[in-house]
């Protein structure tokens, strides 16, 4: 990559080698997961995780997820790196719905034996099977998979990247009130070059294809196109415009017959790095939805996203998140799209130098809306999330922690509302 891209990459976050989340201008609806998710694994190539590292618009990096620097690598073979990512995690939970109305408490072991390949300082393959075991056998154990290969390259005053991912999951979602099967593909690809000293233009299409058994499939084609101004290295602006289709089909008996939906968007941007200790990210937009059949009303609608990230003390970090998503409702198939906006503040705190404590909150509310006739919404659901990790690094890459989660759902439709309680163990070790 020549110096000029690379400027361009430490200003916009690591862009040529990393997708970056302006490629898609609308993420299929993914179904909101019950179960304590893990702790992130770094997927990107020791290329990208320069730039982000470098990048002036950083208040703060991961606590952890990163790959530590100076560590040998045992499993080198010339530009080609294997770094296996083990994971266990041992997880009592109360309050799993395994249907409408029936709420389940269970012992649940996961097993994920990942593993990821750097092919040379630009590319990155990563597989990781999550296998899952219930003690309550109102629920089935199920083997989970998820790949992604993403990276990147430049050619003189363009850079590009590329990613594609892959996942199948079979775990208990809010949206069902029940284990759902699901399986998506994600490809987005982007194009990015410096005008000047002071513009830039950054190009994205996406494609997402969305599979949830016995419900709804959906097949999404986007573009997100910014033109952006460098005011200096720690303020800058943008503003997108984009548009998509996207292709419905249902698996449901009787099948759900909603429409296909094609969309337009404007959004505009400010990155802010106020001070060394904080920095400002927000967009706003509007989204112009149609609902390609008779009968059937558009919708406007806006979107918008901000994070605030602050660093109180030297090991202190919070971060404030809040944005809006309109989708398809490939999980209820009686309502057309789903709104989702949500607010969450997260606090990461070192404590005597050996201990990392992450604490978050979060509140969704998700709206289930019908675009036919008069606009309604049969369904909303109000969610609280609650989760606290005490984490201990051991050798380098290791990584051991005790967990806890709160949830709380309550939903307008009858059967959709649950309060869990998830307390678990994990441990892990990443290459």
């Amino acid at each position: 990559m020549n110096l000029k891209s690379r400027r361009f990459f430490n200003k916009f976050g690591g862009g040529t080698l990393a997708v970056v989340s302006v490629l898609a201008t609308k993420e299929a609806q993914g179904g909101q997961a019950v179960l304590m998710a893990p702790p992130p694994v770094t997927l990107q190539s020791a290329a990208a995780q320069d730039d982000s590292t470098n990048n002036e618009m950083n208040v703060f990096m991961p606590s952890y997820g990163g790959r530590e620097s100076g560590v040998a690598e045992p499993f080198k073979f010339g530009p080609v790196v294997f770094r296996p990512h083990p994971y266990y995690h041992f997880l009592y939970a109360s309050g799993i719905q395994s249907g409408t109305n029936n709420s389940q408490s269970s012992i649940i072991q996961e097993f994920a034996p990942g593993m990821a390949v750097d092919f040379g300082r630009h590319w990155v393959l990563d597989y990781t099977p999550t296998i899952r075991f219930y003690s309550n056998r109102a629920f089935r154990n199920s083997v989970d998979h998820a790949a992604t290969l993403s990276g990147g390259t430049s050619y003189e005053d363009w850079a590009f990247n590329l990613s594609q991912s892959y996942t199948k999951s079979d775990a208990p979602q809010v949206d069902t009130a029940a284990q759902t099967q699901t399986e998506g593909f994600d490809t987005e690809f982007g194009a990015q070059r410096e005008l000047n000293d002071k513009l830039n233009l950054q190009l994205g299409v996406s494609q997402v294809f969305n599979f949830v058994s016995g419900l709804q499939d959906s097949r999404q084609w986007s573009t997100m196109d910014w033109l952006n101004y460098v005011y200096n290295k720690r303020l800058n602006f943008g503003v997108g415009v984009g548009g998509g289709y996207v292709m419905i089909s249902s698996d449901s008996n009787p099948p759900s017959n909603n429409p296909d939906q094609a969309f337009e968007q404007m959004q505009a941007r400010v990155q802010w790095r106020a001070t060394d200790k904080l920095g400002f990210s927000v967009n706003a937009g509007l989204e112009d939805l149609q609902n390609l059949a008779p009968g059937y009303k558009d919708e406007l609608n806006p979107t918008f996203g901000a994070t605030i990230d602050y660093a109180l003390f030297e090991h202190t970090d919070i971060m404030l998140a809040a944005g809006r998503t309109v989708s398809s409702s490939d999980y209820s198939i009686s309502t057309q799209s789903t709104e989702v906006t949500s607010v969450n503040v997260t606090l990461n705190q070192r404590l005597l130098q050996e201990f990392n404590l992450m604490v978050s909150f979060g509140y969704s509310q998700t709206d289930y809306t019908v675009a036919l006739g008069n606009i309604s919404t049969p369904r909303t659901d109000d969610s609280y999330n609650f989760n606290v990790r005490l984490g201990h690094s051991f050798l380098k890459r290791g990584n051991v922690a005790v967990t806890y989660q709160y949830s709380d759902n309550k939903s307008s439709a009858a059967g959709f509302s649950y309060n869990s309680n998830q307390i678990g163990f994990e441990i892990g070790y990443s290459y």
